[in-house]
């Protein structure tokens, strides 16, 4: 007797790689905040790592540069590096940003911090929720997303010169929108890529791109939390 095979049992391992691809990024990006948390904390209730980090004038733009090299390297090496020294390099750059976000809790409330990163985890919630199950097309969003985050940066630069409140303002809106934004197609971009793995793929490379993933929508959550918190902050 003839039977025909049917597409479910191959939809189904789909359908299971990428709840486990997720399962993986969203751990490890958890993984990471809550280590940016716990640093920022220790930094910021250490007078010693204070002064260290905001009392010269070199510690923190050296670590400011030295967390961008971090991003650029595991983005762009990802293929030459390991499983573990991907990981490594994540939880670094996750302790690095906490000694730098430390300023976060010396300059506002504790309240207002902690009302901002629940409005963040709200929000960053909504819209990865949004790109993970939405049937439209977000494609077209990322050269959009992308020229909007480079104009971002650069009149951020004009306005450290302008020092103009309006344009901080409307700065502050413009980058919450955008990372908004970049968390829908990120993750949009991450379910993509976890339905393509298939039976066969490698553990260590599942890992690394998982981790990959959780530094993409780490930074979205984190620029989200900064510039939510320019709006509900209230500084000591």
């Amino acid at each position: 007797m003839m039977t025909r095979t049917t597409p479910f049992p191959s939809q189904s391992v789909r359908v299971e790689a990428m709840n486990s691809f997720f399962s993986k990024v969203y751990r490890w990006m958890a993984m990471g905040l809550i280590l940016t948390a716990i640093t920022a904390h220790m930094a910021a209730s250490s007078a010693m790592l204070t002064e260290f980090i905001f009392g010269s004038g070199f510690t923190l733009p050296f670590l400011i540069v030295l967390e961008l090299g971090l991003v650029l390297g595991i983005s762009a090496g990802l293929n030459r590096l390991s499983a573990s020294m991907a990981t490594g390099l994540f939880l670094l750059y996750s302790l690095l940003n906490g000694l730098t976000l430390s300023y976060v809790l010396l300059l506002y409330t504790g309240e207002s911090v902690f009302s901002a990163f629940l409005t963040t985890a709200g929000m960053f919630g909504f819209t990865s929720v949004y790109g993970l199950y939405t049937k439209r097309d977000l494609t077209s969003w990322g050269s959009f997303l992308m020229m909007g985050l480079f104009g971002l940066i650069l009149a951020g630069l004009v306005n450290l010169f302008l020092r103009s409140g309006m344009t901080q303002f409307v700065i502050s809106i413009l980058g919450l929108l955008i990372f908004l934004g970049l968390t829908a197609w990120d993750t949009q971009m991450l379910r993509n890529m976890g339905a393509s793995f298939g039976e066969r793929v490698e553990e260590e490379g599942v890992r690394k791109l998982a981790l990959l993933g959780a530094l993409k929508l780490y930074l979205d959550f984190v620029n989200i939390f900064l510039y939510l918190l320019q709006f509900m902050g209230r500084r000591r």
